[in-house]
């Protein structure tokens, strides 16, 4: 009985036939660990906009119903007044009366209650009965008066001496200013008239209801005694002095570099007296006659002066068109890449940053898009993005976005639902967004920035902007960027995959656009980098309804141009687009083959293999190369599985043919899925047949000489095939098998313990009992590998117990068995002679 199981030992091969034994779900796994293949693949390359403007070419958005990248700016486009309403209404006269006089100036106020004046109605410059027009532009500022130092009210204002005008002529200066905004002739010339003094155009208060007109008056109230010397003193000292230097520029002409300079260090010079005498914002109450001087100074056209002009305008709290245009100068400047150092060395963007945090969307849209026109354009400087990084700029992004999926969500208020551009179509929102989700792909180019995205919850957020935006696919687009560039990274990549809402949202966009091209590759790059992680995420993306539909639906409709001659590309298009599609879906479907449930019914789905093996005749490695070895490597994973059901398993004779064409490239990478294949079919006598027949015995032979240990890895798993077959094994021996699969235990078995018990395991199945030659050398690596403290284990501690733990469970066993069959064979020791 003994030597009965002894002689069963020695000749049953470590290869069981198909069908002998059911294997469990964890001899699967354990198996599958070199046989089945996770495929990876560049992200697809996402071009610089050269152009920086708000959008890009490939946009969807036309040019008339979008926001324009390119405008002029001139000091006549800003209100000196800065204090009109920014919604452009016209307000209806209220039923009221002032009873008390009327303050007429900002520097003259007695300290007296200021009522507030009714609206007039704007007329036309023809409207009748003798009321003077209104012009709702103010005048160039070239055309207002110097401030010089004759201006006797700009230097000592007397602002106790109230005016002595009678009620119906004060209301109708008021009205006359308040549409003129800083046309002073409106005013007679007397000395009772401060107006005609000071040059300073006053602040319209006609409207109680206006907010803007409320900060203008808050800390102005009470200008009499010691505060009205203080800041006259002030103004005379520190102001005044600095806004004569700005007279003495003239727009128009050409300025030198130093000149720009020096206004430079000027408007700089006035912020900072300004913030330490804590007169920014609206509390000055002369900060109407420094703008008017700002604003003229636009009109020199130098971009590093307008910077510096810009973060002093923002700090003195504008509004309205004043601030719209401010932003759009902004914007200007930045898209401009040699401008990118102008911003390193100025904290305006802290001002930008500041606007997106405060600015209401409902009522300054245009004034968030350009400004976060701005910061995109920005982002994509490399200096300038770690500077916004350590700003906490995605985090302030995120909370823009949380305020505008509000605006444009299911549940957003029925009033603000068509929140509209000036002359667009579009929601305003929807401009903002694609802004704001650019910048984030910017962002995301920065290694130091994937903790931001881990932990400020951007993923939900995002998956909810691209679910509300479906029919946009600018910012589906933009959102598909931003996940594949962060699912390349295994944290992001995790974090992305609990998303549940992810998969069917990335398989409905699929569906929705799947001629948008730059959407559909990028979607399916991030499904594949999804599909690579774990089975959990293959479970969910295949569980969700009509998912492998989908795609192979895709699969479908590009194949064709990614197959098509090249004389055909004129009709289908770019080839190397739609080939780099196919490579990107194809990924999908072999990541996904890694699950056992899916593997079996994709092996199954005869649309499936066909389109596949399509691709594998139609083109070639040299034409395709990732295409083909990508196609190839998802039939070496579905060819794993066993099933009756096996589309890959009954077509085995076709595919074998296609093989062998591979095995004769060039292309190692072709070869090595071309055997694979052949590792898994060869389990089929047929295929074990077509392999001897057609002499491709003698081509894996030769590639154990490799120096790849995947490639050796194969080649063994295709020998163990056919040396059960007896008449196989002296085929084999001749052709030198036994001899490279030494060399090849003896190089790798230290480095992989895997492949060594591969090797261990074909060699019992090639050798023949009694076979001497190799044999000595052969267990003496056997004996030395057998003893762990002959070996040498790597110095990282979880590399060593990864390493012995193959070393116990893969080599050991089948090594041990080995060394003693050929102990049984093989006498080392010599007989020792007796002493003489």
């Amino acid at each position: 009985m003994a030597s009965l199981e002894r002689k069963r030992d020695k000749q049953e091969p470590f290869y069981v036939s198909h069908g002998a034994k059911r294997q469990t779900s964890a001899e699967i796994v354990k198996e599958a660990q070199r046989s089945l293949r996770i495929l990876s693949t560049q992200r697809p390359f996402t071009p610089r906009d050269e152009l920086r403007q708000l959008f890009g070419d490939t946009s969807v958005r036309t040019h008339d119903g979008r926001p324009p990248s390119s405008f002029s700016l001139h000091a006549r486009n800003f209100e000196t007044s800065d204090s009109r309403p920014s919604s452009g209404t016209r307000l209806s006269p209220l039923e009221h009366k002032p009873r008390l006089p009327l303050s007429l100036d900002e520097g003259c106020n007695e300290g007296g209650t200021t009522v507030p004046k009714p609206p007039v109605e704007r007329l036309d410059k023809t409207g009748s009965g003798g009321t003077r027009s209104r012009h709702l532009r103010a005048r160039s500022l070239t055309r207002l008066p110097p401030m010089t130092q004759h201006s006797k009210v700009l230097q000592t204002e007397d602002c106790h001496k109230p005016p002595k005008l009678s009620k119906q002529r004060s209301t109708e200066h008021l009205q006359h200013f308040d549409a003129m905004g800083a046309r002073i002739e409106a005013f007679p010339e007397t000395q009772e008239t401060p107006m005609k003094h000071s040059g300073i155009p006053r602040t319209s208060r006609a409207d109680p209801h206006m907010k803007e007109t409320k900060t203008e008056v808050y800390g102005h109230e009470d200008l009499t005694g010691s505060h009205a010397t203080d800041e006259s003193a002030f103004w005379n000292s520190e102001v005044l002095p600095v806004l004569q230097e700005f007279e003495t520029v003239t727009p128009g002409g050409s300025v030198s570099e130093k000149t720009v300079q020096h206004m430079c260090e000027a408007c700089t010079a006035l912020h900072d007296v300004l913030a330490e005498k804590g007169m920014l914002g609206r509390r000055f109450k002369k900060r109407t006659s420094i703008l008017r001087a700002l604003f003229k100074l636009i009109d020199l056209g130098s971009d590093q002066l307008n910077l510096t002009l810009a973060k002093l305008i923002l700090a003195l709290s504008i509004s309205g068109n004043n601030l719209l245009n401010i932003c759009k100068l902004i914007f200007k400047i930045s898209r401009s890449p040699s401008n990118d150092v102008l911003f390193q060395n100025n904290s305006i963007i802290d001002s930008l940053l500041l606007l997106l945090q405060c600015e209401d969307v409902y009522s300054s849209g245009e004034t968030l898009l350009y400004s976060m026109g701005s910061l995109k354009l920005l982002s994509g400087n490399c200096a300038l993005s770690r500077m916004l990084l350590a700003k906490d700029f995605i985090r302030v992004l995120l909370q823009l976005a949380q305020r505008l999926i509000q605006l444009t969500g299911p549940n957003a208020p029925s009033d603000t639902d068509h929140i509209v551009a000036g002359s667009g179509q579009h929601v305003i929102a929807g401009h903002i967004l694609v802004q704001l989700t650019a910048a984030l792909r910017n962002m995301a180019d920065l290694s130091e920035s994937r903790s931001d995205f881990l932990f400020n919850g951007v993923f939900s957020t995002l998956c909810t902007v691209m679910d509300h935006h479906q029919d946009d696919p600018d910012i589906c687009l933009n959102v598909a960027r931003i996940f594949s560039k962060l699912s390349s990274y295994a944290g992001c990549c995790y974090a992305l995959a609990e998303m549940p809402c992810c998969y069917r949202l990335f398989l409905d966009l699929l569906s929705k656009h799947s001629r948008k091209q730059d959407l559909v590759v990028r979607l399916l790059f991030t499904l594949g980098n999804l599909a690579a992680r774990s089975n959990e995420a293959r479970e969910n993306m295949y569980k969700e309804e009509g998912a492998v539909d989908i795609l192979l639906g895709l699969f479908q409709s590009y194949k064709p141009a990614a197959v098509a001659p090249k004389s055909l590309q004129d009709i289908w298009g770019p080839q190397h687009e739609n080939e780099d599609l196919l490579v990107k879906l194809i990924r999908v479907l072999a990541n996904l083959s890694i699950h056992p449930t899916i593997g079996i019914a994709l092996a199954s789905n005869a649309l499936c293999v066909q389109l596949l093996l399509e691709v594998m005749e139609v083109r070639s490695v040299e034409e395709s190369t990732e295409l083909i070895v990508n196609a190839s490597a998802t039939i070496n994973n579905l060819s794993y599985y066993q099933e009756e059901s096996s589309v890959v398993r009954a077509q085995h004779t076709y595919i074998s043919q296609l093989l062998v064409r591979l095995l004769l490239s060039s292309n190692m990478d072709a070869v090595l899925e071309a055997t694979r294949v052949f590792g898994n079919l060869s389990q089929i006598k047929d295929v074990r047949l077509f392999i001897i027949k057609k002499k491709v015995h003698q081509f894996v032979v030769t590639l154990l000489d490799s120096k790849n240990p995947d490639v050796c890895f194969s080649a063994c798993g295709v020998l163990m095939n056919l040396s059960v077959d007896s008449e196989n094994r002296a085929m084999l021996r001749k052709e030198g098998a036994i001899h490279k699969l030494i060399d090849c235990l003896r190089d790798f078995g230290p480095q992989d313990w895997q492949l060594a018990g591969l090797v261990c395991q074909t060699l019992w199945n090639c050798i023949e009992d009694g076979e001497a030659q190799y044999m000595l050398d052969l267990l003496e690596i056997l004996c030395l590998y057998s003893d762990q403290k002959c070996l040498r284990w790597p110095s990282s501690d979880d590399v060593k117990e990864y390493q012995e733990s193959c070393w116990e469970l893969d080599f050991l066993p089948v090594a041990q068995k080995l060394k003693k069959r050929i102990q049984s064979h093989v006498t080392l020791l010599e007989p020792i002679s007796e002493a003489s």
